[in-house]
């Protein structure tokens, strides 16, 4: 998409700190972390919402998952840790680009989180 922020992150037409890229997503820190490590896991096809996944396209949501289990271990945040995926603006959505949030690093037993 023209105008989406993540195509151009994955296109590199816009700078970022990537820490991990396949032919299939990126991963990046986030510039407004809501924990002390946050990561974005991002598709590098142009996806709207989780509501947009087809049956083409249904095992990228597990290649994320593991993305993100890898990079939980490589940050030494693997005991504990959040996935999220916000859905539509309701659902706290900001950029209209599939996109995992990887959020952990807490030394505590109970946190919240909003995101």
């Amino acid at each position: 998409m023209e105008n989406c922020i993540f195509c151009k992150i994955t296109q590199k037409k816009l700078p970022s700190d990537v820490l991990f890229e396949t032919d299939k997503m990126m991963v990046i820190a986030d510039i407004n972390p809501k924990a002390p490590h946050h990561f974005l896991i991002i598709s590098k096809g142009h996806i709207e919402t989780v509501n947009d996944l087809t049956e083409e396209n249904k095992d990228l949501i597990a290649e994320m998952i593991l993305v993100a289990k890898d990079m939980a271990h490589r940050m030494g945040i693997e005991k504990g840790y959040k996935l999220v995926f916000n859905v539509g603006r309701p659902g706290g959505q900001v950029i209209f680009h599939l996109h995992l949030h990887l959020l952990g690093g807490w030394h505590q037993e109970t946190h919240e989180v909003h995101i």
